[in-house]
């Protein structure tokens, strides 16, 4: 007999809804204070240095740094994550040039207002070749339905290495894993010096996370075309940037599967790591002590988007989604209210 989906209570829906609205209401009311009584001094920062000054796709820069904090804020990640997302890109990094602090000799002010974790997390954020790391070493490496099919095993997995201390190194979704991000992290060529950069296991969850919120908040249309973005995989197949004039027709823009699939690889990694963790305490007899090279302070949250990212969003289907919509938006007046509904 197949198993049925399982359906939050309604009950459980209106408190989740109501929790939302409660951490969404001080960045609706502009209130920075009751969110951390330091962010209007860190927005101030920004401000001075010119962020506000910088164009960007989303209107300015400053505008992009406070809605990637926002949404990390909401997802409830650790603070070193979220001021990492408010000053992601202040070094500039492998997509744009955006310095509004110099890296040889502005890391001490950035220390001193987010701290010692979150500049860490920011400079490596600005040096590490993230497209690579992000999409050729893990996107892409990886079908819809080989996520699916991992995160489904993964789920038994890690029930069996708590409940019954059974680490089987041997499984598929473990291997090709541990092939691509092993637990001792990766070595990335430094987009500046060509040096080595070391970054561990947890780091490059942070920075799937990070670059989910990143994307979610500035893709639209003119990306899709400038990208060749046909097939609504965000594959990077061309690069009309002669062709694409922005800001474009303003059609949302198709990164949904591609923000999922980062989802599923990032609860792949959390899985991973839960189980190198259990294994070890289970060695060590219960000790519990945190390996500071392998980043282990660092608090791995799992976002409320696709189903606490243990689905894939098919990109035919939001093609087919985004189409309707725009049907509805653009043709409304024409094909009446009643059919604007059902698009």
């Amino acid at each position: 007999m197949p198993k049925t989906k399982t359906v939050p209570s309604s009950s459980w829906t209106q408190q989740y809804l109501s929790g939302l609205l409660e951490s969404s209401r001080p960045f609706l009311r502009g209130e920075l204070e009751l969110i951390d009584a330091k962010l209007p001094a860190l927005v101030a920062v920004l401000r001075s240095v010119g962020a506000g000054e910088c164009w960007h796709k989303h209107g300015s820069f400053l505008y992009l740094l406070l809605d990637v904090y926002r949404i990390l804020k909401l997802w409830k990640a650790p603070d070193s994550i979220s001021l990492c997302g408010l000053f992601h890109s202040a070094y500039s990094n492998s997509y744009v040039n955006l310095a509004i602090f110099d890296p040889s000799t502005g890391r001490d002010e950035v220390r001193r207002h987010v701290g010692a974790d979150a500049e860490r997390l920011i400079h490596l954020f600005c040096v590490v070749p993230r497209q690579s790391i992000i999409h050729d070493d893990l996107l892409f490496r990886y079908s819809d339905t080989e996520l699916l099919q991992h995160l489904k095993v993964s789920e038994i997995s890690l029930r069996n290495a708590k409940e019954r201390e059974l680490f089987d190194e041997d499984e598929a979704w473990r291997k090709k894993l541990q092939s691509i991000v092993p637990a001792d992290g990766v070595k990335v060529k430094h987009i500046k010096t060509g040096e080595d950069v070391l970054v561990s296991r947890r780091v490059i969850a942070v920075f799937l996370l990070m670059t989910m919120a990143d994307f979610s908040d500035q893709i639209f249309g003119f990306q899709d075309v400038l990208f060749e973005n046909l097939n609504g995989r965000l594959e990077y197949s061309g690069n009309n940037f002669a062709s694409a004039l922005w800001p474009g027709d303003g059609k949302p823009g198709l990164w949904m599967n591609s923000i999922s699939r980062m989802g599923a690889i990032y609860g792949l990694i959390v899985r991973e790591e839960e189980i190198f963790m259990e294994k070890r305490r289970r060695q060590d007899r219960g000790h519990n002590e945190v390996v500071a090279d392998r980043d282990e302070e660092i608090e791995l949250v799992i976002p409320p988007v696709f189903e606490k990212c243990t689905r894939v969003l098919d990109a035919e289907e939001h093609i087919g989604g985004r189409d309707l919509y725009w049907e509805a938006v653009c043709d409304g007046s024409k094909i009446g209210l009643e059919r604007a509904e059902e698009c």
